[in-house]
């Protein structure tokens, strides 16, 4: 599908859909949401789940059983595995601003170019979880609510406030 279909896509995903009541109050609200992910993402897996004001780009690749929750922002491309489970109000962030140069305002800079997201399977993203550009978190991590996740997470991670502290390695009963 061409961009501009996309984006038409997500034009009418906004003014119909996006604002409706959440899944677990009305359970068509998330059957018409996941309707048209499939028109706007790159690639979405047969069951999923998007809730209220949820914001995607048409580069998100979504595996089966993703859950995106209550007003979180996929920008630019992020690959979600399976049985993704994310909590409100996560954000991934595929660029950043460029602040090299102290000659120029860094509004006036632009952006730096776009970095992929990969989110392994099995993964748990708390509340508020900021994921920045370029970051792989692998299978089987949980990430603590408010965590700000700016380097790699090897598989079967435990992470808060990232990079600072983290237990990887570990099962639930170590």
């Amino acid at each position: 599908m061409s961009e501009t279909a996309r984006n038409m896509w997500r034009v009418a995903y906004s003014a119909l859909v996006k604002w409706w009541p959440q899944n677990q109050w009305f359970p068509p609200a998330g059957a018409a949401r996941a309707f048209f992910a499939r028109h706007i993402c790159a690639e979405t897996a047969k069951h999923i789940a998007i809730d209220r004001n949820a914001t995607f780009s048409s580069k998100v690749h979504m595996g089966d059983y993703a859950r995106i929750g209550k007003d979180c922002e996929l920008h630019g491309e992020v690959h979600l595995g399976d049985h993704i489970l994310m909590a409100p109000e996560c954000v991934f962030y595929t660029a950043n601003h460029e602040h090299g140069s102290l000659d120029v305002p860094m509004d006036l800079q632009g952006d730096t170019a776009m970095n992929a997201i990969y989110v392994g399977n099995y993964v748990w993203l708390g509340r508020r979880v900021m994921v920045m550009p370029g970051v792989h978190i692998g299978d089987g991590c949980i990430v603590a609510a408010g965590a700000v996740v700016t380097k790699d997470l090897p598989p079967y991670c435990v992470g808060a406030s990232l990079p600072r502290s983290s237990a990887c390695g570990k099962t639930i009963n170590d």
